[in-house]
């Protein structure tokens, strides 16, 4: 499998907290949730824990394949969880967490796993694109962004609606990201297509997929066909000239773009 990757940060000088890697048989995206404060708390900070927990995911796959990703994926947090606990508050609310994709060829098949909202987009040759995202933290979080427009960052109200946020992660009700427990795994969207039946595959970051999920300036046909073109730079390139003419704030922007699934 031949994977192409680009990962951009927000803004020069800004810490990227997404990670994203390959190996022969599988890809990994992580997409890290940097929260105010967070440094208060983690020494280590939350570039740490999406290099480590994506690092860690990509030694796993290469284990014996009838072991789930979403085992892979709670494993994958137990041993970052571990690798700090003495360092950091790990049930914090604050403390680091990521938004994960995963896709790993095995037996004929590329199966996948998301969890959070990054996306992935498996290009089928006969068919619309199958298109995976999770769409609880959307839907959970858009009262309370909603809320913190207009109100003064760091005082008293943005902390208080911050609260409110973060008390949805990892509950019932809420939306699941990789943080501290590894039964958020459990919550994670999975599934698997034939290898014959696929031409390639995209994991996003929510960074990166807001030219489709944000703008409205393209679907997930146009952006697979610019990622076969001009590959995943062309896409983050794109993306960052609409945040431009919209006045919104750039995210860190990262791509694994995955062709020829069936040569591993």
């Amino acid at each position: 499998m031949r994977v192409v990757m680009t990962s951009v940060p927000a803004r020069t000088g800004r810490t990227n907290e997404d990670f994203t890697g390959a190996v022969p048989a599988a890809a990994v995206l992580i997409d890290g949730a940097g929260i105010p404060g967070t440094e208060s708390i983690c020494r280590h900070g939350v570039a740490w824990y999406t290099g480590h927990l994506g690092g860690s995911l990509l030694g796993l796959p290469a284990r014996p394949p009838d072991r789930a990703l979403s085992a892979l994926l709670a494993e994958a947090i137990d041993r970052v969880t571990d690798a700090h606990r003495d360092t950091r508050d790990v049930a914090s609310s604050i403390s680091p967490s990521a938004a994960v994709a995963v896709l790993r060829v095995s037996d004929g098949l590329v199966e996948y796993l998301v969890l959070g909202d990054s996306v992935l987009v498996l290009d089928r040759a006969d068919g619309a694109p199958l298109v995976v995202s999770g769409p609880r933290e959307e839907i959970v979080c858009e009262p309370y962004r909603s809320a913190l427009k207009g109100v003064t960052e760091d005082g008293e109200e943005y902390r208080r609606v911050l609260r409110g946020l973060r008390s949805n992660r990892n509950r019932p009700g809420g939306f699941w990201v990789a943080k501290d427990d590894p039964r958020a795994a459990d919550e994670a969207l999975t599934g698997s297509c034939p290898v014959p039946g696929l031409t390639g595959a995209a994991l996003l970051s929510n960074g990166a997929s807001r030219r489709v999920d944000l703008f409205g300036l393209a679907d997930w046909p146009e952006v697979l066909t610019v990622l076969a073109s001009g590959g995943p730079a062309e896409i983050v390139a794109r993306v960052r000239r609409a945040e431009s003419r919209r006045a919104v704030a750039a995210d860190d922007a990262t791509i694994a773009y995955c062709t020829d699934p069936g040569e591993v």
